[in-house]
Formats: structure tokens, sequence, C-alpha cells
């Protein structure tokens, strides 16, 4: 730490002030003043001089400004972290890596860019599980919803199902009902009715079937053609994302589509992908709800915990750089403590720590680490990270 420290202390200098007078931000400045490391970016000498006259303009004694720069021996009693908030946001801005930071790490690409191969899907015990009844409802005729908080990896396993079916050649029919727009109700956007995941199953299954006039004949022709598609071998399943954007007649509808059947033999497979907001629309306290309850299987997707060093190592080793020439093991712990922050006493301790939000809180961290040419990201860097709210 430099004597500077003291000194703005002392004379009641915000490090703000002093970041924005010497045309650095904040986190580069806190970089200096606790760890002496200057910003690749400048003239040394330039920067040292611009704080001598900032620190003069504002009163500071010549014998003061002549030792700003050497290092503090005796500990200086830290104030309260201004750089965190009582409240973490729940989405992290999106954060890019700049081409000198994945330099500066000797990466080729973006460790925490989007997953674009199976290789790169990390499982652990509770994605493996998700994976599996995935393919099992898809099988077998299954109701499963799938509930994860914004960036939990919703998406990433509706990929991972395209792709094993494909990969393995089962015989699944993977049915997506066009969702762009959808609402809950007709007044912000528009509502995914039971006829138009039928018309969507009818395009895929007997696209060249023409549609009957009536709606009981339409549900007739469709099991008819769900018959033959699975007497054929094939089995058919509606996927639909962003499922908690649902209205509650479709849902109980739903019951219906999976009650289309051929003896024991389920004709028709639905996976919901959706928010936790989901959840208030399936609750069991609603009677009109109860039959859809009653059949839909939920797995909620939970955040990292004690996954966090594995699945950055994952990201991160398959580039050919260990995890720890990256973040230290204190970094890591950060970056837990900040997206999962004490609750309030009284109240359930909320988890922000799911892949996304990891990713984009790595790479600010990354990008600053590199802008102050530390060796790599440690606690303190993790803690200095800020973006506009």
């Amino acid at each position: 730490m430099l004597k500077l420290k003291k000194i703005l202390a002392d004379h009641g200098i915000e490090q703000a002030a002093l970041a924005d007078a010497s045309g650095y931000s904040a986190p580069t400045m806190s970089q200096l003043l606790n760890h002496g490391f200057w910003p690749r970016s400048a003239k040394s000498r330039r920067l040292r001089d611009n704080i001598r006259g900032y620190l003069r303009m504002r009163g500071v004694a010549e014998s003061l400004i002549a030792v700003a720069f050497e290092k503090e021996t005796a500990p200086v009693q830290e104030g309260p972290d201004t750089n965190l908030s009582d409240e973490e946001p729940m989405s992290i801005p999106k954060q890019i890596l700049h081409p000198n930071t994945r330099q500066h790490f000797g990466l080729v690409r973006d460790p925490f860019g989007e997953v674009s191969s199976a290789e790169e899907f990390y499982q652990n015990e509770h994605i493996r599980f998700t994976r599996a009844a995935m393919v099992d409802a898809a099988r077998r005729g299954g109701f499963l919803a799938v509930v994860g908080e914004s960036g939990s990896g919703k998406t990433t396993l509706r990929r991972d199902l395209q792709e094993r079916i494909d990969r393995e050649q089962l015989p699944i029919q993977v049915i997506r009902p066009y969702v762009v727009g959808m609402e809950a109700n007709d007044v912000t956007g528009k509502t995914l009715k039971a006829a138009h995941i039928l018309e969507a199953i009818m395009a895929e299954i007997a696209p060249h079937d023409p549609l009957r006039m009536s709606q009981n004949a339409r549900f007739r022709q469709l099991e008819t053609a769900l018959r033959e598609s699975y007497s054929a071998g094939q089995r058919c399943v509606v996927v639909i994302e962003e499922a908690h954007a649902l209205p509650k007649p479709t849902l109980r509808h739903f019951k219906r589509f999976i009650e289309l059947e051929d003896g024991f033999k389920r004709l028709l497979s639905v996976i919901l992908v959706g928010q936790p907001e989901l959840l208030t629309k399936v609750d069991p306290r609603d009677p009109t709800m109860r039959e859809v309850v009653q059949r839909l299987e939920i797995i909620k997707l939970p955040p990292l915990g004690h996954y966090l060093e594995e699945y950055v190592a994952h990201r991160v080793e398959p580039l050919g750089v260990p995890v720890d020439k990256i973040i230290t093991v204190d970094g890591l712990q950060a970056v837990r403590d900040r997206l999962q922050p004490p609750a309030p006493r009284g109240h359930e301790q909320r988890s922000y720590l799911y892949p996304l939000a990891v990713h984009n809180l790595m790479i600010a961290a990354m990008n600053l680490a590199a802008e102050n040419g530390a060796p790599c990201v440690s606690a303190d860097i993790v803690k200095e990270v800020t973006w506009a709210r």
C-alpha cells in the first residue's frame, strides 16, 4: 500500500476525486493505492506529476508529497468498502473480455463465451440429473418443467437436449412453438394458445395435411397423426422456452395434450423451460391448477454453490491455462461472497451464483487486473469491480 492512501485519508480527499483529476477510473486508482499497480496505459512520470499537482492544489504539504509514492509499512485502518452495495444486482450487465486481457492471461478466446459443443458443457450432479430427466420425459411421454433464474443454464440444457438427440440418433422429434413476442396476456403481447401448439405439432409431424376447420376435428386429426408417428417409432416432445410467460389456460390445456395416448403409451411429451415466475402459476393452492400440479414434474436449477471452483476450472483449463494463473483461491471466494451475500437477519439467503453472473463478474475482474498489470485476479480486484446501475 502506498503512503498516498493515508495522505488522502488524513486530508479528507476522496479516491474518486483523485481518480477523476488524474483521468483514470476509481478501481484503477484503488489498485495503485492498495497494491502499487501502475496502469499499463499510463506514463508513470506523467501520472505522478498529475497526482502531485492535485495534492498541491488540495493543500497537501510538500514533505508529504515527496513520500507519497513510497510503500506504507504500518497497517492503515480500512474504512467501509464503498464499491460494494448492501445488495448486489440480480443481473450484472454484459461484460466483454478485452483483447488486451486475453493477451495478458494467454487466452486464445474468451473462456466464458457461449457453449458451442458438448465438450464445453459443464455437468455436476444436478445438471446430470436434469439432463437425464429431460431425455426420459421426451422418451416416455412425460410432463416436465425445468425452472431456474436468468443465467442459470436453462437454454444450454435445452440445446444439449437437441444436441444429444441428434448425436445419439434418438427417435425423438423436438417441436418448439414460436414464442417470440409471447406474453402472459393479450394486452402486452400475444398469448400462446393450445391451438398454436397444435398447429406447431402438425407442421412438424404431418406438414402436408391441411388442418380441419373445427377445433374438435383438429384435435382428432392431431391424435391420429401422433398415433401414426408413434407406430412408426418416432416420439414427439413439445419444448417451450420462456414458459413463465404462458397464460394459465394454456398450462391447463397441456394436461389434455399429454393425455393423448394409445393404450398405456403416451403419444406426446411436454417440457417447459422457464424462470421462477412459472412456479407461481402452478401453485398447488390454486384450485384451477390442481390437475396440472398433480401431473407436472418440476426440477429447480440450483446455484453453483460449492461447485464454483470446479466450474471456473472447467471453463478455463481447456484453453491450456491453469485456473490459478487466472484467479487466486481468495479471488474465487470473493466471487462467491459477492454473488452469495449474507442475508439480513430474519431473511432467507438469496444466491446469485449462477453461470451467467459468474461469467460477467469474472470478465470484469480480469479486465481490471489486466488494466492494472496484476498477474491474476485477487480478492481485492473482485471487490473493486464496479458497474453502472
